[in-house]
């Protein structure tokens, strides 16, 4: 069966045929590191992972590029507000800090590193050619107010919308920079001039002045720079469709680029039922989820949903995982007890079922690949009541390619003594940096904010100890 993934641009299932036999590009939208991750964030990254593994066990050579949006209009606007409070971190440290926290929590879930993870500020000059070229095209302009902005030309580019299917007339403005020299006030900002109130440090020589690239070229000058001007799959959570992935798709585009050839995007998560975000104060760390069960088992959580999906986080969501991983777990423990001395050891075939292959197949339906892994865990427990110890030992070898596929195999070493200590290492991070969060709030006597992240280290089983040398933390018994 031929890979089918579902194309955001097409709104339909496509069979996935790359550009090149046998190799695979893939660009996926990384971080803004102005925070700390969230579930969101890992959920993201772990579909990716997903899609990934199933696309190198189908014998793909895989090239993943994930970026990390390391300058930023939030990131400076952090730092800015630090520093004025008495903070000295200027914002290429607080951006790297908060990379340091993604990357340990992919690290925790198994996400395998992407094979190129470039920051935006490396990458400065491939994004001036990108506009250079935008403007020679006639589908960018350099403000007229001598700002030294560079803004996109929305009405130059007829095809403008068609990711999410919208007629420019009913979009409303872009947010992204200010109005006043646009001609247009859809158009979105390339370049950004330098502006008095940001630090001079995040401004970058260009034909058009001192100033720094807008969010969406970003994204389209590193894809260009590490898998060329056309690739196969782009990927990004639902909430980046629009504007951003539809900015980018018209700029590059617009440059004359073929860009991606197929646009996947994973759903959102919902806590108890709500759209996660800052306002409802509802949003689960990075930290909360790596102190609530074992990373094996976040990372069952988190990818047992179909990727499209929205996934809702509740009391019980961990609890449901940690069951199913223990089932999986008791046949492995019972099936290598049964056939230890045998001539069955190890001889089950360690290939992914028909059904489990025709499930990932069908646009990476992972409850339905889970379903036929849970069904061999029964069967094989049924053949070992039976004593048929060579179907026994046949269902162990497709349980380890099922979970192997799917970075579920507790059997690894990355989840046991290897593997527990860069959890444990990812878990200091993520708790260290809510730690600081805490103490700085103290610091300026916002109380409600040093409270809140109290609480939530502690709904996370994570008991804190103020004592005169800092605070201190433990994970609950």
């Amino acid at each position: 069966m031929t890979l089918r993934l579902f194309d955001t641009k097409a709104g339909a299932l496509r069979d996935f045929i790359p550009l090149r036999p046998g190799a695979v590009g893939m660009y996926v939208c990384g971080p803004t590191v102005q925070s700390s991750p969230h579930i969101g964030h890992l959920r993201s990254a772990l579909v990716y992972d997903q899609l990934r593994r199933w696309l190198a066990y189908r014998g793909l050579d895989v090239t993943l590029v994930r970026n990390v949006t390391d300058i930023d209009d939030k990131i400076l606007v952090n730092a800015v507000t630090a520093q004025a409070q008495g903070g000295s971190e200027e914002w290429w440290a607080l951006a790297y800090r908060f990379e340091l926290e993604f990357t340990a929590g992919y690290t925790a879930l198994g996400v395998q590193p992407p094979t190129y993870e470039p920051r935006a500020t490396a990458s400065i000059p491939q994004m001036q050619e990108l506009i250079g070229r935008l403007i020679e095209r006639g589908h960018a302009y350099v403000a007229g107010d001598g700002s030294g902005d560079v803004y996109f030309d929305v009405k130059s580019w007829p095809a403008y919308g068609e990711l999410t299917r919208q007629s420019i007339d009913n979009m409303e403005a872009a947010a992204d920079a200010d109005p006043r020299a646009k001609r247009d006030p859809r158009d979105f900002a390339l370049w950004k001039g330098r502006k008095s109130d940001e630090p001079s440090s995040a401004a970058f020589p260009s034909p058009w002045g001192e100033g720094r690239p807008g969010w969406h070229i970003e994204c389209s000058a590193m894809s260009r720079r590490y898998l060329g001007p056309a690739f196969d799959i782009h990927g990004g959570g639902l909430d980046l469709r629009f504007p951003h992935h539809e900015n980018e798709l018209a700029q590059s585009t617009a440059a004359g680029d073929g860009f991606a050839s197929y646009w996947v995007h994973n759903g959102l998560v919902h806590v108890n039922g709500q759209k996660m975000s800052k306002s409802l104060g509802n949003s689960v760390y990075a930290a909360d989820l790596l102190g609530a069960a074992r990373p094996l088992v976040v990372r069952y959580y988190l990818g047992s949903a179909h990727y499209r999906s929205t996934i809702d986080y509740h009391d019980g969501s961990l609890s449901e995982a940690e069951a199913a991983l223990e089932r999986i777990s008791g046949f492995f423990e019972r099936v290598d007890r049964r056939l230890a001395g045998t001539r069955f050891a190890g001889s089950g075939v360690e290939t992914v079922p028909g059904a489990f292959a025709e499930a990932m197949d069908d646009d990476l339906a992972v409850p339905q690949a889970l379903a036929v892994l849970h069904d061999t865990v029964r069967s094989g427990n049924a053949a070992l009541d039976a004593e048929d110890l060579e179907a026994a030992a046949s269902a162990r070898g497709h349980v380890l390619a099922m979970t192997e596929v799917l970075g579920i195999n507790p059997l690894s070493p990355q989840w046991h003594s290897a593997g527990s200590s860069a959890a444990e290492h990812a878990l200091a991070t993520l708790v260290g940096r809510l730690l600081d969060d805490r103490q700085e709030a103290r610091q300026t006597r916002d109380f409600a904010a040093a409270d809140r992240i109290r609480d939530e280290l502690t709904a996370a089983g994570i008991s804190i100890e103020d004592t005169p040398t800092g605070s201190h933390w433990s994970i609950e018994a």
